[in-house]
């Protein structure tokens, strides 16, 4: 197993990006700041513990520990570990920072998911070394071989050189000379022509030849000037002739010109390496050619993403055959890349296919850069990366877009864009379709006594038989739980009903069979025509939709053909004229988020009744200073004319065409960025924010919370999201599977309605919470109820048995308040604590009207009347409360 370091100051996305990492395999090693972090790779190193890699998030500001941490993964002892940049933007620091060391990806908050793909792919290429080093070969000072076969003279000029800071070695003859260049490194050779035996120049050759030694600078030095000794010795290698009758300082002077020389080199050859370590460590595939397109070198990534072990089998052959033939074993010099090599453009963001040593098709996506040297062209350099894994999660995420798990059908997203698209042909058409919703009778009741495993294979039995009866153009689609919608093309008005039978009656004709219990099947139907007269896709579906439950009422079983004088029309344009409004409330931000404090009733005891009752809420946030300042967020409409809507008037449209789910992200996205600017208030403050049925059904909710909170940087801890109990939650398991991710990631969870039937209590064992909100109907008989308070004192006692703190709903005075403390209830709710208000922090004067700010919840919604009441809204007027008014 991997292990990863994890240096992230935020406690928010540091958890949740442990959390991705375990779930990829890693183990994950978190401080709990940069300081901890420094401290814990200090250790690392100290104690030779292996680590793998390195996510550091880029600190929004620079403080000592941040820049510690930076310096350290600079240190020889961790240059070989990647490391992986978090930022939330590309600052001009970070990039210079990113480009000075090697083996360094960065990747943005916003794309957190893909941390585990980036980590492994810097992983995958972490075989080379990271870096060659720019360690001289040869350490310093200088190191001199003096070959003469006199002792006075080796003497004399060994010490006049060792006074001048070179490491001198010596030598009497030929063949020891030989033996001390191959014992140790050796920088120059200065070498006596005339010695018994051989010459010098016989030593000079023989250096010249062995590759161990080839690199030494060698010089002939003699007493005697001659024409032929120096030509001899320069035709022999070597690169200066030196005379012992000479000036000591030409001596020096000469031997400081070879010794520069020498260091030049080195340079040369140190920068080299180290273009060709980073050339090795990058991540990317990197390969150069020339102008013709001709291979002239390729990195090891480049190899590995082709399939090729060694560099030779690429290098002198063109690009364009051995890469990027248009074919396998084609010619590919008509390509826009080979072109670009004659031209010598730059070609930024392309993708094309690569093929690989097995002749298989790679996608890749890369660069190209001209190379020029001194100003000329020299031919160009190909940066690209495989994005074979890419592509598959993409086609894997378009999948999904569309799909139904399931079932495989598409899903309402997907057929909803369908029915748009055959809406559009039939307007240039004269033809007719026809648009049937298919509605499983009774599944509930299979699915409850025979177990979701029956359920499951009953949907998917059912699925198969429906797309049985389909022409190739048809097309199905399951729109979320038992309900499916079919597309017929091309139906005649007057077979409608006949090719909905025949559909119902091919699904009824076989049982279920599950587990040896036989089950059987029928489907109500509704159906109605398409053609150029169809106003919309909503229309379309609010036709089928009555008609299906026109089928339902009329005892299941059968197929109905929307009539429109069989539809409550008033009804209906009512419901489409709702859908069109949240529609485009979605898409233009045109909700509006109040929040109404819930404060701790710790204190009450204290509250006078000489003090302003409409600063209750904040005197009861001062008197508990070690609790968040909590609210509950709210919803409602703005209107054209800017008056405030209330849920009740549009919820039960937005639940009836399936956009409750929207409406919920909507909130939850809103919440979230609500909590992040005033993130930097002196005291915490938290939110509840209620989740719908049709929310809790949707796959994606944790994920899309979790974005949320990384791309904002909110503490989890700061979120409560409330379950309302009702019978819309039919997937119990599915419900505290949920709910246990959604605690995992550091939010809690609220039970709403506590308290108004036995079914409560079973939600209280199974689905796992923090607090218990009692209902308002309870609180209502207090204070003269003596009932409804042995039934709160109760239900406290309950919560705090489970370890669960209590929420008091629809409190109207201070004095329930003090009998709810008095009962045990830890927090109070209502307008007789605090009026929703428009500003989340506490400072916003005026409060929202009470008439006009109901909570945002499914189940007080749906039983809201469906007259619209549209409200004025005057943020300045003072706040006059209904008598007995509840927000709830």
């Amino acid at each position: 197993m991997k292990t990863v370091m994890l240096a992230e100051a935020s406690p928010t996305r540091r958890r949740i990006m442990e959390a991705l990492l375990r779930q990829a395999g890693y183990s994950v090693l978190a401080p709990d700041n940069l300081r901890a972090a420094h401290m814990a790779l200090k250790q690392s190193s100290a104690r030779a513990m292996q680590l793998d890699a390195v996510i550091l998030g880029w600190p929004e500001f620079f403080d000592t520990d941040g820049e510690n941490i930076c310096q350290l993964l600079h240190d020889e002892q961790f240059e070989h570990v990647p490391v992986l940049l978090m930022a939330d933007s590309a600052s001009e620091a970070l990039v210079k920072w990113r480009m000075s060391r090697p083996r360094t990806s960065l990747l943005m908050w916003s794309e957190y998911a893909d941390a585990p793909s980036a980590l492994e792919h810097s992983l995958l290429n972490a075989t080379a070394p990271t870096i060659i080093r720019e360690t001289p070969r040869y350490e310093t000072p200088m190191r001199v071989l003096l070959v003469d076969d006199s002792p006075t003279v080796r003497t004399a000029f060994a010490r006049l050189m060792q006074r001048q800071g070179y490491q001198v070695d010596t030598a009497g003859s030929v063949s020891e000379g030989m033996q001390k260049a191959l014992a140790a490194p050796l920088d120059i050779a200065i070498v006596d022509y005339f010695m018994p035996g051989e010459n010098g120049t016989t030593l000079i050759a023989a250096l010249r030849r062995n590759p161990q030694t080839r690199h030494v600078l060698t010089a002939i030095i003699t007493g005697t000037y001659s024409d032929d000794v120096i030509v001899e010795s320069l035709a022999s290698g070597a690169v200066e002739c030196l005379f012992k009758s000479e000036a000591r300082e030409l001596f020096l002077a000469r031997l400081a010109s070879l010794a520069r020389t020498v260091q030049d080199r080195k340079t040369v050859d140190a920068e080299r390496r180290r273009l060709e370590g980073i050339l090795s460590a990058v991540g990317d595939g990197v390969f150069g050619v020339d102008i013709d397109g001709t291979i002239e070198f390729v990195n090891p990534a480049a190899l590995s993403i082709l399939g090729h072990t060694e560099a030779n089998a690429l290098i002198g052959t063109r690009a364009a055959a051995s890469i990027h033939p248009t074919q396998p074993g084609g010619d590919g010099e008509d390509s826009f890349l080979a072109a670009s090599y004659r031209n010598g453009e730059a070609l930024p963001h392309w993708q094309a296919v690569f093929w690989s040593a097995a002749r298989l098709p790679v996608p890749v996506e890369g660069t190209v850069y001209p190379l020029r040297v001194d100003g000329k062209r020299r031919g160009s350099v190909v940066a690209f990366r495989d994005v074979s894994a890419q592509r598959k999660l993409e086609e894997k995420l378009r999948w999904q877009a569309e799909h139904d798990s399931l079932t495989a059908l598409h899903n309402r997203r997907w057929f909803e864009q369908q029915l748009e698209s055959e809406l559009l042909r039939l307007k240039h058409s004269d033809e007719t379709a026809a648009l049937l919703f298919v509605d499983l009778d009774r599944f509930k009741y299979i699915n409850d006594t025979a177990g979701h495993s029956a359920g499951d294979q009953l949907l998917i039995e059912v699925s198969r038989r429906i797309r049985s009866q389909l022409r190739p153009g048809d097309q199905l689609a399951r729109l979320g739980g038992d309900e499916y919608a079919v597309i017929l093309r091309n139906v005649p008005r007057d077979q409608i009903e006949t090719l909905g039978e025949r559909i119902r009656r091919s699904v009824a004709a076989a049982p279920f069979s599950h587990h040896g219990k036989v089950y059987r099947i029928t489907l109500s139907i509704g159906a109605t025509s398409l053609d150029r007269n169809t106003l919309s896709s909503e229309e379309a579906m609010a036709h089928a939709d009555i008609a299906c439950h026109q089928s339902k009422n009329a005892g299941r079983n059968r197929t109905q053909v929307y009539m429109p004088e069989s539809g409550n029309q008033a009804e209906m344009s009512a419901d489409l004229g709702w859908t069109t409004r949240l529609q485009d409330a979605l898409a233009h931000d045109r909700f509006e988020l109040v929040y109404q404090p819930i404060v701790p009733l710790k204190g009450i005891e204290n509250e006078t009744g000489h003090a302003n009752p409409s600063q209750l809420w904040q005197r009861q946030f001062a008197r508990n200073p070690d609790e968040p300042m909590l609210f509950e967020v709210l919803l409602r409409l703005r209107g054209e004319q800017g008056d405030l809507i209330s849920p009740g008037a549009f919820l039960p449209s937005a639940e009836r065409f399936g956009l409750m789910a929207d409406i919920d992200y909507w909130v939850i996205d809103h919440a979230i960025r609500a909590l992040k600017e005033v993130r930097g208030h002196h005291r915490p403050i938290a939110l509840t924010i209620n989740l719908s049925a049709q929310a809790l059904g949707r796959g994606d909710l944790v994920d899309f919370i979790t974005d949320c909170l990384v791309r904002d940087n909110v503490d989890p801890a700061m979120l409560i999201f409330e379950v309302t109990e009702s019978g819309t939650i039919e997937d119990i398991v599915g419900v505290r599977t949920l709910l246990r991710r959604i605690r995992l990631l550091g939010c809690k969870i609220a039970i709403d309605d506590f308290g108004t039937g036995f079914s409560t209590f079973a939600y209280l064992r199974q689905l796992e919470s923090d607090f218990l909100k009692i209902d308002g109907s309870i609180v209502q008989g207090l204070p003269d109820d003596s009932l409804d308070r042995t039934v709160i004192a109760s239900l406290a006692s309950i919560a705090e048995i489970t370890g669960k703190r209590t929420v008091a709903e629809w409190v109207e005075s201070i004095e329930v308040m003090r009998i709810l403390h008095e009962c045990g209830v830890d927090f109070a709710q209502g307008f007789g604590v605090g009026h929703p208000r428009l500003q989340l922090l506490p400072r916003m004067p005026n409060p929202v009207p009470d008439d006009a700010a109901p909570i945002f919840k499914p189940a007080i919604a749906a039983a809201a009347p469906s007259n619209v009441t549209v409200l004025p809204f005057d943020p300045n007027a003072p706040f006059k409360p209904a008598a007995g008014g509840n927000p709830l």
